[in-house]
């Protein structure tokens, strides 16, 4: 049965999915975060790119503006550094 016969939409289906498998989204768009050092250094995803991370991935707070599967885009302040592309178990609530 897909998506549509359930009378679901299709985020609240890929929510559904993901607590299937039993992992549960820890952030949703609008979230404020920050990325976790101890997760991201050793990552793929830090391996792939430049290994020096900009200090502010860890020390200010971003907001998640997309959410595409295990994946968040981040924009990090107001001043014009990129987003990034981090997987959310990568994120932690801003505090």
């Amino acid at each position: 049965m897909d998506c549509d016969q359930q009378g679901l939409s299709s985020a609240k289906y890929e929510q559904n999915q993901l607590i299937n498998l039993g992992r549960i989204m820890a952030v949703k768009k609008g979230d404020l975060v920050r990325a976790v050092r101890e997760k991201l250094e050793n990552s793929l995803e830090a391996k792939a790119s430049d290994p020096r991370l900009p200090a502010y991935l860890f020390e200010t707070k971003g907001q998640v503006v997309d959410i595409k599967g295990d994946y968040a885009l981040v924009m990090f302040g107001y001043t014009s550094t990129p987003n990034f592309w981090l997987r959310v178990d990568q994120l932690e609530e801003f505090k």
